[in-house]
């Protein structure tokens, strides 16, 4: 099994700094290279560049009240919902279709289902 891991191209887990201006404030975010194909991806659905989505995600946290002490952190638990809800179909990749409000609730309530039926699966009962 950890083949299928370490045997990932080792470019995946190196880490890239990026600077970008949020607010008027040039700051830099250090993700690991496959977070950053990841929001290149998102960031292509809804035509725009990674630093406006990040940016955008950025803004939209503040406005929903949300700790953003770890940012970076923030951005890999987004990479890491997009994939799940592509692995379960849904949501496609290398489509150019933005994910717009409508609907979110929905897809919220799914993936909240979908989160609790996982933790249920996976957590194990103590043997008596």
């Amino acid at each position: 099994m950890c083949q299928l891991f370490i045997g990932a191209e080792a470019e995946q887990w190196l880490s890239r700094t990026k600077s970008l201006r949020i607010e008027g404030v040039v700051t830099s975010i250090r993700l690991e290279n496959f977070f950053w194909d990841v929001l290149a991806e998102i960031a292509f659905r809804d035509e725009m560049s990674v630093n406006q989505l990040i940016t955008k995600l950025y803004f939209e946290s503040q406005e929903a009240e949300l700790d953003l002490s770890n940012f970076t952190s923030f951005l890999r638990v987004c990479c890491g919902r997009y994939l799940s809800l592509v692995a379960d179909g849904e949501l496609t990749r290398c489509e150019q279709t933005p994910m717009k409000k409508d609907g979110i609730d929905l897809l919220l309530s799914n993936e909240n289902k979908r989160t609790q039926a996982r933790r249920r699966c996976f957590t194990r009962e103590p043997s008596v």
